[in-house]
């Protein structure tokens, strides 16, 4: 073969290999919620698939079903240990999807991981700056409860030993909250830990947070902790930018917003079992932070 016909079979090649280079996209790890697991998302790792053909997607299948109501820290230990060997993989780093309890899993596995390289952190209906809500997950879990009372089971230790309440939030007694929480008070810099400034740089190596959630949701309560808003004493509604978590900047919420590196989309009309499997959501809120 002559010189030229070698270099004609070799250019379209080369280009080719370019053009697969070029819109190559990050994998992407899908970490589920409560009382979820892996087989709940296949509707998301179909959109992913046909909005970005090639895209790697994991279900971390871990913590299933009644399993995910295991300690919150040990979750994210757990977790951690499947999705590192992802990350070393990926040159380029990697995006996460975490879905309800699974974002605050997220949010433990981004603070503690030192070398991790999650460039989106999308965070879909989960609960960030806490739970206080009288819904069906809770007359399920404790149906001697409602949310009034709860705290007198969620901030013992062995109320700690259960995943919703190292993250219920009860702003009728903030001290014992943040007294009691063994995971959501630390991670929020709410209560002091002599590893807040690492968890903090940790966290802010993320490229974006996108937080996602809606008022129809009628799991996660309120709705705005999807968008770390929260109620005060008298359950009303304090929007995230007059949180003291951001305005004190305790875990580098603040310092990702003066970045413009926040982003805050809210649909109406969800309810929180269908967030992953709502293609509106998908293209509205995801899809354009998977590149």
């Amino acid at each position: 073969m002559s010189s030229s016909g070698a270099a004609g079979l070799l250019y379209p090649l080369l280009g080719a290999c370019l053009w697969a280079a070029v819109v190559a996209y990050k994998p992407v790890i899908i970490v589920h919620g409560l009382f979820d697991s892996s087989g709940d998302f296949k509707n998301l790792q179909r959109f992913i698939n046909e909005s970005h053909p090639g895209t790697n997607v994991t279900v971390i299948d871990l913590f299933d079903r009644s399993a995910s109501l295991q300690p919150m820290w040990k979750q994210v230990e757990g977790f951690k240990d499947a999705v590192y060997p992802i990350m070393q993989n990926a040159a380029d780093g990697v995006h996460f999807i975490c879905y309800s309890q699974g974002g605050l899993v997220c949010r433990g596995i981004l603070s503690t991981l030192s070398d991790h390289n999650v460039h989106s952190f999308i965070s879909l209906s989960s609960p960030q700056a806490g739970q206080y809500g009288d819904t069906d997950y809770l007359k399920y879990l404790f149906p001697q409860f409602v949310k009034s009372n709860l705290y007198h089971l969620c901030y013992t230790a062995v109320g700690q030993r259960v995943s919703i309440c190292n993250y219920w939030n009860d702003p009728h007694h903030k001290d014992l909250y943040v007294n009691s929480s063994d995971y959501l008070a630390l991670l929020n810099g709410e209560r002091p830990s002599p590893n807040s400034t690492e968890w903090k740089k940790n966290f802010l190596m993320i490229k974006k947070l996108v937080l996602i959630g809606g008022p129809d949701d009628g799991v996660i309560t309120p709705w705005q902790s999807s968008q770390f808003g929260f109620y005060n004493d008298n359950e009303t509604v304090v929007e995230m930018q007059h949180q003291d978590l951001y305005l004190s900047d305790f875990f580098g919420l603040k310092t990702l917003a003066a970045r413009g590196d926040v982003i805050i989309c809210s649909v109406p009309g969800v309810e929180h079992v269908w967030w992953h499997s709502n293609e509106t959501v998908f293209h509205s809120c995801i899809e354009r932070w998977l590149v």
